[in-house]
């Protein structure tokens, strides 16, 4: 049988004392060797060794010592040696402890009589107990708090043991006596939290009598009184509004501990709108003046959670959570947005607007090292205040391009996709949008934000002027032209710069990259500086950004110059009355494209131009030297159509995700309704009147009823024995996050009684039992509920197997049964969720496990095929289905999930159809962990088959 254990030191396993050095260092008369003897005696009996030798030793030589760590190093001793024999009676050497401790209670040092009650407090055994009653009871009324407070607490505990109330009768009296004249604040709580135990009825009785005090008392009570409240308020809910008045009153406590525990009792217990405002301040209050960042996340937390249930009273306070931003934490930082930016209302998007728009300007001061990675998070936060409420776009869209060559790349690339976004939905802004674009294009310094950015000018220029100012714009950050030249001998030099200057071309580092449908491609990350003779080609930091980007070899961003002058040229066309105008440009642009080819098939660079981008600038010319009416409207009209067809599918899509979140349970129809109207309203102040209300009104909506999902409940039974096995045994598994819960229904199917029947169990996979297996006596044809519970550490298949083992009265040997394995699916641990295209990408770039299976199936559509792993993996495919439409034999989806521990799992699925109608291609997953991706791998390969 398992003991309860009330002690837990670390033991260093290195050289375990031996029980005679012990016995003997006890036995002289060295203090500092008897202290060290004892902790060593102490550890090992905590490891499971028994001792016995050492007992007399330590009552002829350690109980007469004087020296205070003996002596309490005696109590811990004497609390955990076994005091009974099997039969559950007190041995009979304790005898020789009750005088000792009677001795101590009596001791004239405060010491040694404080620690002795507490010893009491973990005292089990009635016989050692009760002739020291009289003693602890001349402590309560001692003149040192120590010895009361510790008095209070052994009465409490002696009073709760299962003899407990006839050992002392009227232990509830005499506590009162003592809550009444107490002076100490410890002492007054342990009184009040044993009344508050042991006799519910006399504590409630003495905080209604000194209701008015409550606030002068000291923090402890104050904890215990709240405590108090919740447990009556649960039990009787009709009696909430007296309790609520206490509660309000401490909110004004000076200790934070308080006001935080008050916010949340207010909040669990009332849904009347005063209550949960004061609460919400008070939570607001304790965000600005705590310094500990885990405080305000917590703080947060809180703040969250009231936004989910009360969001109209949290939106009047969204300027104080605003404040939280101060703290220079990024997590703070993100949360606090995160709860701002679900607060925004038409009445206070001015000031937000204006407090993030200050928050901005604050971050290009760079004292600290994150203020990027900071400001990149208010970009987007004011990106999404935009797209909510177009009119504030106006006042941040100017100062946001000012970070259109911000050195942090994310930044920038925020802020040019929102400003792509806004030219589109804020027609008026834009003439302003693209004069300050063309204005500031030179400093982008960012391939991919210049690609968004020359995608813009060629999209939105229409005027005669700002087409002419955008191929000028181009013209001036290509510089001069050619972009190298070929002297007489045949050496490579720049246009430029005749001279021959120090040999040095700018080379770049590849690596590949992720592309939208899970392809990789070769992009340049960075330009690093190589020597070779007789190549010059200029591409330093001072030359156009374009001149610098191409010369490091990014065609990707030539093929998108030369689709932006292609445009232009085109619609110059249409608003350039002279034709002399119109042929001069496009011979300009013609000139411009045919270097760029010309440099990407040169050997000045170290890699040539890819397919990819050499087809698409050969496009450009040809379409340059014959324009016909069907490609004009192709190029100037359907890229815009499609950039608005994807606008409004985000927003669709988000308006969707508000429904499905806005959705909740309602009452039947014939469910009881309170008027409230009808309700006697005799002497209820006004925030219980509101409090009884929204509890009719949850009452009526039916947020308090949560029904039990009986039918889903019998889908989880699992059978662990066959049905003619002597004992019937089946499962019912809950998975609640970190803990499995396996409900056993044992059955006796024979005719005799079945003794020490136990359930064992052992696990595979990150699986951790919680508690040792007990044994139970089983009568005949009777049943046995048997709890099992088990930790989870991390999100891979376990396994659960095991047996039931028992004995019966004519056979010597037990008998074991086998259990079925269970089977713990990876699936009751990852939900879907979403993430932006650019963090997929980025954790498809780090995650290092990655499980790569062959599409195996018998399903023939793309599509069908795609919603069964959707629906077998349990996942959410971030492709937008717009993307998926049409038929050409070949999809790619990205999928993603997030597990109950906070780890992603991506996957990839990439599928094409074969001549023969079959489907062929990969599912890849990338984890962080290779739990997710192994048991993820094995379920897919499980279950891709389909068709049956």
């Amino acid at each position: 049988m398992e003991k309860s254990c009330t002690l837990l030191i670390h033991f260093d396993k290195g050289t375990p004392a031996i029980a005679n050095e012990i016995k003997e260092a006890l036995e002289g008369n060295d203090v500092p060797a008897k202290i060290d003897a004892m902790k060593k005696a102490i550890m090992l009996l905590l490891n499971g060794e028994t001792l016995p030798q050492l007992f007399i030793t330590i009552v002829r030589y350690v109980l007469p010592s004087e020296d205070h760590t003996v002596q309490k190093l005696l109590l811990l001793y004497l609390e955990i040696i076994e005091k009974t024999d099997t039969k559950g009676r007190v041995l009979p050497e304790m005898i020789l402890i009750c005088q000792n401790l009677r001795n101590n209670l009596q001791h004239p040092n405060e010491y040694i009589r404080g620690v002795t009650l507490r010893f009491l407090c973990r005292l089990n055994e009635t016989e050692i107990i009760e002739p020291l009653i009289p003693s602890v009871l001349q402590n309560l009324e001692h003149r040192h708090p120590f010895i009361r407070r510790n008095a209070i607490l052994a009465v409490m505990s002696i009073y709760k043991l299962p003899q407990g109330e006839q050992l002392l009768v009227d232990a509830p009296d005499m506590i009162e006596k003592v809550l009444s004249t107490e002076q100490d604040p410890s002492a007054k709580r342990n009184a009040f939290l044993m009344l508050f135990s042991c006799a519910q009825d006399r504590a409630i009785n003495y905080l209604l009598t000194h209701v008015d005090r409550v606030s002068e008392w000291g923090e402890l009570l104050q904890m215990v009184v709240l405590e108090l409240i919740r447990k009556v308020c649960r039990t009787n809910r009709g009696e909430k509004g007296k309790y609520i008045k206490i509660i309000i009153s401490l909110l004004n406590a000076p200790s934070t501990a308080v006001i935080y525990e008050c916010a949340g009792t207010l909040v669990s217990l009332s849904s009347a709108p005063t209550a949960i405002r004061a609460a919400a301040n008070t939570y607001c209050q304790l965000l600005l003046s705590q310094s500990d960042n885990n405080v305000k996340l917590i703080v947060l937390d809180r703040l969250n959670e009231l936004k989910s249930s009360h969001r109209d009273i949290m939106v009047d306070l969204i300027m104080d959570v605003l404040r939280a931003l101060s703290s220079p934490n990024l997590d703070i930082r993100r949360k606090t947005l995160d709860i701002v930016l679900e607060l925004i209302t038409p009445r206070n998007i001015n000031e937000v607007v204006l407090m993030l728009k200050k928050e901005v300007v604050k971050t290009q001061s760079g004292e600290l090292e994150k203020n990027g990675e900071y400001r990149q998070m208010l970009i987007q936060a004011i990106h999404s205040c935009a797209i909510k409420f177009p009119e504030v776009a106006s006042t941040v869209v100017h100062l946001l391009m000012d970070f259109l060559g911000d050195s942090n790349v994310a930044s920038a690339i925020d802020v040019v996709v929102f400003v792509r976004e806004i030219i589109e939905t804020n027609p008026k802004l834009r003439v302003s949008i693209i004069t300050r674009l063309l204005d500031t294009f030179y400093q982008i310094r960012a391939a991919r934000v210049c690609s968004c950015a020359l995608w813009i000018i060629g999209e939105y220029c229409l005027s005669l002027s700002e087409v002419e100012s955008g191929i000028a714009t181009i013209k001036q950050c290509l510089g001069e032209l050619p972009f190298y030249s070929v002297s007489e001998e045949g050496e490579v030099t720049d246009a430029s710069k005749k001279t021959p200057q120090a040999n040095s071309i700018t080379v770049s580092s590849r690596r590949p990259a992720i592309l939208a449908d899970g392809t990789y491609a070769t992009q340049s990350a960075a330009s690093e500086t190589a020597f070779s003779p007789s190549t010059i080609v200029q591409g330093s930091l001072a030359s156009g950004n374009l001149r610098s980007l191409l010369l490091t070899g990014d065609f990707f961003l030539g093929a998108v110059v030369a689709c932006t002058l292609t445009k232009l040229v085109l619609r110059l066309e249409e608003v350039q009355p002279s034709k002399v105008e119109v042929n001069k440009a496009t011979t300009q642009a013609l000139l411009i494209i045919v270097s760029m080819l010309q440099l990407g098939q040169s050997p000045v660079l170290p890699h040539p131009i890819d397919n990819d981008s050499n087809d698409r600038i050969i496009l450009c010319i040809r379409l340059l030297c014959n324009t016909g009416d069907d490609i004009r409207k192709t190029w100037l009209q359907s890229c815009r159509q499609s950039f608005v067809k994807m606008l409004s599918e985000k927003q669709l899509q988000e308006t969707e995700e508000l429904k499905a979140k806005a959705q909740v349970s309602h009452a039947q129809p014939d469910d009881l309704i309170d008027f409230y109207h009808l309700k006697s309203r005799k002497g209820m102040s006004q925030l219980e009147l509101e409090d009884e209300v929204q509890d009719d009104l949850k009452r009526a909506t039916g947020e308090f009823v949560k029904d039990a999902d009986d039918a889903n409940k019998l889908n989880r039974i699992l059978q662990l024995t066959g049905f003619s096995d002597p004992v019937y045994a089946e499962a019912y598994v809950t998975v609640h996050h970190y803990d499995i819960v396996l409900d056993v229904t044992v059955i006796n199917r024979t005719k005799e009684t079945l003794q020490n029947l136990c359930l064992e169990l052992a696990t595979m996979g990150d699986l951790k039992l919680v508690e040792r297996p007990q044994n139970y006596t089983l009568a005949p044809e009777s049943s046995k509920q048997i709890k099992a519970n088990i930790k989870v550490s991390s999100t891979e298949t376990g396994v659960i197997f095991g047996n039931i083992v028992y004995e019966t009265s004519n056979v010597l040997e037990r008998t074991v049964v086998v259990l079925n394995d269970i089977h713990i699916d990876i699936m009751d641990y990852i939900s879907p969720a979403v993430c932006t295209d650019a963090a997929f990408r980025t954790m498809w770039a780090e995650f290092e496990w990655e499980n790569k299976v062959a599409v195996n199936t018998v399903i023939q559509d793309e599509k069908e095929f795609l919603d069964h792993i959707i629906k077998s993996t349990n996942m959410k495919c971030l492709t937008p289905l717009s993307a998926l439409d049409g038929e050409c034999g070949f999809l790619a989806a990205n999928l993603y999930a997030k597990s109950v521990f906070g780890e992603d799992a991506l996957v990839n699925v990439s599928v094409e159809k074969q001549s023969d109608g079959k489907l062929s291609g990969y599912i890849r997953i990338r984890s962080k962990t290779q739990g997710i991706a192994l048991s993820l791998g094995d379920k897919i390969t499980l279950k891709q088959k389909g068709g049956s």
